[in-house]
């Protein structure tokens, strides 16, 4: 019943539960298509699989530089949830009629999600308990008000606020002083979502090329439209893939790229499992609905009981390596992995006791505004989609489908409109991260706040610290 952990890395705990997927060749030599997705990840298949559901005449490939799902997809924290990165920006610089309409399309993605799920025969460990997001302090409930008020302004009105009983009733957290509940969430198995996406694909005509590393994505040229002008490119060691559109789908590792070191920072977050912990402790805490766990924290944790009836929780443990460095194969510090367990002792005190089998750590992308865009030129045949900041597991379906709609509009005169590309996330433009050392300095310093923030708050602070505020309109996130 020690504090190590008896996994560290090795990807994450997700996979060490069903193993690693059956690799797929790489690409053989330069090739051609009508569309080629970068990444092999929630986006890049989703986009696969609208794209040739829509269209099975289109030629789709997937490039993966390891497997489809190494990245966030196969290493979150399973909330297939409504939250978005970027509303509040949205809202201002383009009208709160359009951020509703973007939320609307939330709530239906995580619908969209598991009705695909059903119907593909993907078996993700869904189970729709919805969302909880505890305050444990003062100040914490202070922003929880707010933070309802706020949700019900943008339409959210089956959003409910709890009382301490109504909160301890659903999940026992210890020292709960109020919750949030929403119905549109559910708790999935990362990994088996991903790993049934690929298959699905796969099946329905899409080539999938993984060990293929993108090194460069560039642009075609088309002088006006209908013109067949020159493709775009997906340039890897193995060959070129020339397409109509090329796709990026990269998230987390967009940095590695030729020419995108500063445009989308790779965050790290990182998880801890627990063993599965016996009926006595499910009696005591409850926790029957399966919701995702959250909290009203600045450095704020997740959490979900798995199918298996253990905990996974997680946390930004060392934020940002330097030089948009990612990580080896998930391997976390055992600093991180201590720090995780106190969260799960603090909330939990009866799982004091209880073996932490597994810790890994995975990057999300984030933008300097810190919203989430899709985007695509039809002049230069690129485009691309991310910088979900974390609430990627839902947001990658409604960018797909985006995405498919971007494309067909381009491609077949008769495609249908659904509405989504007219959502303000559409062609965002955000500018570009500092240069190192400043976002490195900036990112730590930030933390480094939020955490004084919160030591601040859990020591008797009312309200909302004004160190917090200050990391806030620093960092641009709000």
């Amino acid at each position: 019943m020690g504090t190590s952990a008896t996994a560290n890395g090795g990807v994450s705990f997700w996979y060490s539960a069903i193993g690693l997927p059956t690799p797929r060749g790489p690409l053989d030599g330069s090739a051609e298509a009508d569309v080629c997705i970068v990444g092999g990840g929630y986006t890049g298949l989703w986009t696969a699989y609208y794209l040739k559901q829509a269209d099975p005449s289109l030629r789709v490939t997937v490039l993966e530089q390891r497997f489809c799902g190494y990245g966030a997809s196969g290493r979150n924290g399973g909330w297939l949830y409504n939250g978005f990165a970027g509303r509040g920006v949205f809202a201002r610089r383009y009208g709160k009629p359009g951020a509703i309409a973007m939320q609307q399309a939330m709530n239906g993605a995580v619908d969209e999600v598991i009705a695909v799920c059903a119907a593909e025969g993907i078996d993700a460990d869904i189970a729709e308990g919805g969302t909880m997001e505890v305050a444990r302090t003062p100040a914490q409930l202070e922003r929880l008000g707010a933070y309802v008020e706020n949700e019900h302004s943008f339409g959210e009105t089956d959003l409910e606020l709890l009382s301490p009983a109504e909160a301890a009733a659903r999940i026992d957290v210890d020292g709960v002083l109020g919750a949030s509940w929403t119905p549109h969430g559910a708790r999935i198995q990362p990994a088996k979502l991903v790993v049934g996406l690929a298959r699905t694909v796969e099946a329905m005509g899409v080539s999938i090329h993984e060990d293929t590393a993108v090194t460069a994505i560039l642009p075609g040229g088309r002088s006006v439209p209908g013109d067949s002008g020159t493709p775009a490119k997906a340039v890897t060691a193995r060959g070129t893939v020339s397409a109509r559109f090329v796709l990026r789908a990269t998230e987390g590792f967009t940095s590695a790229l030729r020419g995108e070191r500063r445009s989308w920072l790779p965050m790290n977050s990182s998880m801890v499992v627990t063993e599965p912990l016996p009926p006595a402790f499910w009696e005591a805490v409850g926790w029957s609905g399966r919701e995702t766990l959250g909290d009203m924290a600045h450095a704020y944790m997740y959490a979900q009981r798995t199918a298996d009836d253990r905990i996974a929780l997680g946390g930004r443990g060392v934020p940002y390596r330097f030089g948009s460095r990612t990580d080896n194969d998930g391997l976390t510090a055992q600093k991180t992995v201590d720090q995780l367990r106190a969260i799960l002792v603090d909330f939990f005190p009866a799982a004091a006791q209880a073996r932490i089998d597994h810790a890994w750590s995975g990057v999300l992308g984030v933008p300097r505004d810190w919203c989430s865009t899709v985007e695509l030129d039809p002049a230069t045949g690129l485009g691309l989609a991310g910088g979900y900041v974390g609430s990627g597991v839902t947001t990658t379906n409604l960018a797909a489908r985006t995405l498919r709609d971007l494309v067909l509009r381009e491609v077949s005169a008769g495609a249908s409109d659904t509405g989504l590309t007219a959502l303000p996330w559409v062609n965002h433009r955000v500018r570009r991260w500092e240069p190192e050392p400043l976002r490195w300095i900036g990112v730590h310093g930030m933390y480094a706040a939020y955490h004084a923030a919160d030591r601040q708050e859990r020591g008797g602070r009312a309200t909302t610290s004004p160190i917090a505020r200050v990391a806030d309109a620093v960092s641009g996130r709000h």
